[in-house]
């Protein structure tokens, strides 16, 4: 069917105030019919004139800038390019997307920018260890796992983890899991699924990028107080590397070199008691893991687990058997 070009006048207009000016680079009226009429709609100025005010009241911030000729700009946009850059790293530094799902989702964010920014948006942000994810899926399984939760229904999945040889091994030999899923949690760079197991009456955690074929049940979601008081900030923080299990209270012997790093981990509001002129008793909830320990052991003997002393034998026991290996 042909379309009327002058019918298009109007977001010919709004495309060319988004694409081509800002708060700094404007069109003149001769721009403006010029850019029109390549496009084969023919207009009068008083016409786009009452473009411009229509824009206007649908709520696009179009300023005159005072020039010699006058130039008509979109001054003010949904994001400023500091935000644009900021999106664009946050995109580039993530570990669950694919180089190809960040490269496209890149040149998304760039286009919400005027085409005279737009280059600097093209930015290679360098991120220390990062490994990009080889697995696609990882979006497609958010998003059944967004659903799954707001139609409050139980979920359906396949669960795989690496062999030696790299392979991937599908838990409990194949079989599939069934679970309430209760919060998406992104920690340390992935995607976490903590689900309620109605059999254990516990939180167990899943990787996102590693469950397959996911299915939502017709079966609804379980409900009870520990679900509804379940609190994901207070998980991930004790929760080094989203291990399961139950948080112990622990005492940690901070000295002022390692202090940043403890705030780093658990926040400014974390309870500290003097230990003296160069230390300090830092007071968490943690969980006992591997995670954890390898967290304290960076810290060398700047971060000493005081109490509870099963926790700090614990410990002991970990880095003994790290010890042993070498031997």
């Amino acid at each position: 069917m042909a379309v009327n070009r002058q019918k298009l006048k109007l977001l010919h207009l709004m495309k060319m105030l988004q694409d081509e000016t800002d708060d700094e680079r404007g069109l003149t009226m001769a721009e403006i019919l010029e850019r029109l009429g390549a496009l084969g709609v023919s207009a009068e100025r008083k016409s786009v004139y009452r473009d411009i005010e229509a824009l206007r009241a649908f709520g696009m911030d179009i300023r005159t800038r005072r020039c010699a000729p006058v130039e008509y700009a979109l001054a003010s946009r949904d994001f400023t390019l500091s935000e644009l850059a900021l999106l664009v790293d946050a995109v580039q530094s993530s570990r669950f997307l694919t180089q190809r799902m960040s490269d496209k989702l890149v040149r998304s964010v760039k286009r919400l920018a005027p085409e005279r920014q737009r280059a600097l948006l093209t930015r290679r942000l360098h991120v220390e260890g990062r490994i990009k994810m080889q697995n696609e899926s990882v979006l497609a399984n958010v998003d059944q796992l967004q659903r799954a939760m707001a139609q409050r229904c139980r979920v359906s999945f396949l669960y795989f983890k690496y062999d030696a040889q790299k392979r991937r091994v599908r838990q409990r030999n194949g079989r599939r899991y069934e679970e309430t899923p209760v919060q998406l949690v992104y920690a340390d760079g992935y995607y976490y699924l903590v689900a309620y197991n109605e059999k254990h009456d516990g939180f167990p955690h899943y990787r996102v990028d590693r469950m397959e074929h996911i299915a939502l049940l017709d079966e609804p979601a379980s409900r009870n107080d520990r679900i509804a008081t379940f609190d994901a900030g207070k998980l991930e923080q004790r929760a080094f590397g989203m291990y399961g299990g139950e948080p112990v209270s622990a005492t940690l012997l901070v000295s002022g070199e390692a202090m940043g790093g403890v705030i780093d981990r658990f926040g400014e509001d974390v309870p500290v008691t003097s230990a003296g002129e160069e230390h300090a008793h830092v007071h968490v909830a943690v969980v006992e893991s591997p995670a954890f320990f390898g967290w304290v052991a960076q810290f060398g003997s700047r971060v000493r687990i005081e109490k509870p002393a099963v926790l700090a034998s614990a410990y002991r026991d970990y880095l003994k058997s790290i010890l042993d290996a070498y031997e």
